[in-house]
């Protein structure tokens, strides 16, 4: 049963992303569990500026999540196009914490392999996995 912490229209990746797919447009971000145990985040490293001339392909890294207690890598949880970055997030990094399903994603990308989705977590077998894991 998906949860506030956990919104049944995302997908998770082990390493804590989340994807939201609307048409071939996927959104990216971290998911609630993560922006807890990393604290009050301070600094984004993003592709601020690649947005129309970069790829990613799954599992590749894409940015650098900092917070109060640690830098943790961010990676893409499916392949594809990078299309934007969240500006916002340049001066309010905080956004990850406040929000991190809504005003706090991170980037879109136009997905180059949908059925990569299918290898991800949905919410109920991500809630389990960030159960165990603690």
């Amino acid at each position: 049963m998906a949860t506030d912490d956990q919104p049944a229209n995302l997908k998770f990746a082990p390493t804590h992303e989340w994807v939201r797919l609307d048409g071939e447009i996927a959104t990216i971000g971290i998911s609630h569990f993560a922006q807890e145990e990393l604290g009050d985040v301070v600094f984004l490293d993003l592709p601020w500026d690649d947005a129309g001339e970069r790829a990613f392909q799954a599992g590749s890294h894409f940015g650098d999540v900092e917070s109060v207690k640690a830098t943790s890598e961010l990676f893409a949880p499916v392949s594809g196009a990078l299309v934007s970055v969240n500006e916002a997030l340049r001066d309010q990094p905080e956004l990850v914490n406040r929000s991190p399903y809504g005003d706090g994603w991170m980037l879109t990308l136009r997905v180059s392999d949908p059925a990569e989705l299918d290898k991800l977590m949905d919410a109920d077998a991500y809630a389990a996995f960030t159960n165990e894991s603690h």
